[in-house]
């Protein structure tokens, strides 16, 4: 057993969830013992972050003990034996809250696991509680009424991301060994870039939003979701996606692929990321085939993503967060601005707002119908053997507040920032974010890898190859 205790705790917290369910298997450390200095260090640090929102401690210090009995029974099954891991607070997780952040959800108990919890704790899996959103997941920055503003634990006078922020933010601190997020909009990928971690979003349809909160129905919607892991290691983000996945990814051999590095263009980008771009391009270029164009439909993307988000004015978050009630939206918003008395946060108000402001007409509807269509043939081919390269967003985490007014800003400017995260929601495709480097403050930045469905393991191990090469995850010191 490891014994030395300040060294332990170090490593351990910096371990990946592959090395620490190997070390528990080989009886080198406790399931026990590795919760216990997980759950220490969130008592510790939580207060500051606020990423954890509730707690199931009692209860995986009590799965531990029986982790470890089997394994001194040499019953060993199970590739996340004995690890602790954290939960988005939108999955439901038997004898848990899920609440979306909303005040009138406050206590309101899930009675079983969603399917992805469920697939988790099949392999043995020790969930440790679950983290913070923004109210319904409907912004890209994590704060809600019932639980507060999560913080960016590399500054803690910065941004999150949402709405997997409460997640990002866990995992950067070290507060579990990995974690689950979910994205229809940026949701795991903004905060996997300002937090500096490794982060999945699924392709359309691959992985089960069954006991996910709120339940996505409409249909052009449901393409843009994707669930996925939130890690520190690429080698993670691959196994937990072939967990929770409904078909695990299949082989493919990277070496025939073209790799698309997205080249300067119209769109705001910083010198850190930009100078990024150029060294991933250098760095790749005597490998393999590499080019630097824009991808079909890139400019099209953020305008048709928030159409879709906008589909019957986002009539069922509004019913979620007033509970059908009538009351107007503009009064709820002013309210809140005025007061900090409303029932809903501004951010959501603000953005359900927006969402009626672009809600789409029928005939509308009908051309995107038809745009998505044609884009999905082409590429299908486009991206058959082929991984694009490109940011998450222009900047690195910025101070509280700003990325929600960029994205929410009356003046659409979100169809300057969008398009980097909106490209993989709006085509329903799979994305691998990597930290690979940071800017002249520290502050990570991560890059995705965007492919067709069938072509995950191409991302993952191009994310691994990368990993090798740039200065990736690394844990956030409070």
């Amino acid at each position: 057993m490891i014994n030395t205790p300040e060294l332990v705790d170090s490593l351990v917290l910096d371990m990946d969830a592959h090395e620490l369910a190997q070390l528990i298997k080989e009886k080198k450390i406790s399931s026990r013992k590795a919760l216990e200095i997980y759950i220490e260090h969130l008592k510790k640090n939580n207060s500051s972050v606020n990423c954890l929102v509730e707690d199931r401690f009692e209860d995986a210090l009590l799965e531990a003990d029986n982790v470890d009995r089997q394994i001194a029974k040499g019953q060993i099954q199970g590739a996340l034996l004995g690890v602790p891991i954290s939960m988005k607070e939108a999955f439901d997780v038997s004898g848990m809250k899920t609440t979306g952040g909303l005040l009138r959800r406050k206590g309101k108990k899930m009675a079983k696991d969603a399917e992805v919890v469920g697939k988790l704790r099949a392999e043995g899996a020790i969930i440790l509680g679950k983290s913070n959103t923004p109210e319904l997941c409907f912004c890209q920055e994590t704060d809600n009424k019932l639980y507060g503003r999560t913080n960016n634990p590399r500054d803690l006078k910065r941004t999150a991301g949402g709405s997997s922020g409460g997640e990002a933010a866990l995992i950067a601190m070290g507060g579990a060994a990995a974690g689950l997020g979910s994205d229809i909009g940026g949701s795991i990928r903004f905060p996997s870039h300002f937090n500096g971690v490794i982060g999945f979003k699924s392709g359309k349809g691959q992985v089960s939003q069954d006991g996910s909160y709120p339940e996505v129905k409409q249909e052009l919607q449901e393409r843009m979701l994707g669930i996925g892991p939130i890690a520190k290691s690429v080698r993670d983000a691959r196994l937990i996606y072939n967990i929770v996945a409904r078909n695990p990814a299949v082989y493919r051999n990277i070496d025939s692929f073209t790799i698309n590095v997205l080249p300067d263009s119209n769109y705001p980008l910083g010198e850190a990321t930009r100078k990024m771009l150029d060294a991933i391009f250098q760095q790749l270029s005597p490998e393999f085939e590499v080019e630097r164009e824009m991808p079909p439909y890139f400019g099209d993307s953020a305008t048709v993503w928030q159409e879709i988000m906008s589909i019957d004015g986002a009539g069922d978050a509004r019913k979620e967060a007033y509970g059908g009630s009538s009351g107007s939206l503009y009064n709820s918003y002013i309210k809140e601005r005025m007061t900090g008395n409303s029932e809903v946060h501004r951010y959501l108000s603000w953005a359900l707002i927006g969402a009626s402001l672009f809600k789409p007409s029928d005939k509308r509807l009908e051309k995107i119908r038809e745009f998505l269509q044609h884009g999905d043939h082409i590429l299908e081919h486009y991206l058959k053997e082929r991984i694009l390269i490109m940011p998450v967003y222009h900047k690195t985490a910025p101070r509280h507040g700003v990325v929600y007014r960029e994205i929410f800003s009356i003046r659409k400017t979100f169809r300057q920032y969008m398009p980097y995260v909106a490209y993989a929601n709006t085509w329903g495709l799979p994305s691998l974010t990597i930290p690979l480097g940071s800017d002249d403050k520290g502050l990570p930045i991560g890059i995705q890898l965007i492919s067709r469905n069938g072509n995950e393991e191409a991302l993952f191990q191009l994310g691994e190859w990368l990993e090798q090469r740039f200065e990736t995850y690394k844990r956030a010191i409070l």
